[in-house]
């Protein structure tokens, strides 16, 4: 039998919308601390240990899905692929986190892009990732919209825009671990409107002839 919008949307007997409002709050705090530690000169394996430590000292109860960060030309790549390398932050450069923490039984999932240095069209994509991301929330606030209309309304601000969205990067569920037990799939896939605490949206976007991109996720709330 075939998912139904319900089924999608299922949470687990603990799942609370205040709890995951406040797992994504303290992963937005341990985000946020783990970017003020990031350097020119460091690699990205460097701000995945002094990342995790912060998560730990905030009181992360585990990863439903691993630390994320990607610095440079890695900005290009999806969640499912691997860096290339172990990338050094240059002077003028570009570098997202993405994580997946558990707190109070309850999964938060952020993202976001930073820049060091002075490349304008650098910090005008990280930007724009955060823009989008806005734009598409507002549009879902207004009701009525389904999630893959939602993606595809994405596309066209992103073209409107200057940039190009990622696709294979599409949305997906939360609840209170592990929400995959709840087969909810891509938010972009998603045939109804999504409802309220359960979703991830996930901007992902490139320069349309450089080769750097920028990511910016939050939950639908």
């Amino acid at each position: 039998m075939s998912a139904t919008p319900a089924s999608r949307e299922a949470v687990g007997p603990r799942y609370d919308l205040d709890t995951i409002r406040l797992a994504q709050a303290r992963s937005w705090l341990a985000l946020e601390r783990i970017a003020a530690i990031v350097r020119p000169g460091m690699r990205e394996s460097e701000v995945h240990e002094a990342g995790r430590a912060v998560l730990a000292e905030l009181g992360m109860e585990m990863s439903w899905h691993p630390l994320l960060i990607r610095f440079g030309a890695n900005t290009l790549k999806i969640f499912s692929d691997r860096s290339q390398g172990d990338a050094v932050l240059a002077g003028d450069d570009i570098f997202f986190i993405d994580m997946g923490p558990v707190f109070d039984s309850h999964e938060g999932d952020v993202g976001a892009t930073f820049t060091v240095g002075d490349d304008p069209e650098m910090k005008a994509c990280a930007a724009a990732s955060k823009q989008l991301f806005e734009r598409v929330r507002t549009i879902w606030n207004g009701g009525a919209v389904t999630g893959s209309a939602l993606y595809d309304r994405a596309a066209q601000e992103a073209l409107a825009m200057g940039w190009e969205l990622n696709l294979d990067i599409r949305g997906h569920r939360v609840s209170d671990y592990p929400h995959s037990v709840h087969k909810g799939g891509n938010l972009g896939d998603f045939e109804a409107v999504p409802g309220k605490g359960l979703w991830i949206l996930e901007i992902q976007i490139r320069h349309p002839t450089r080769p750097f991109g920028a990511f910016y996720e939050d939950l639908l709330v």
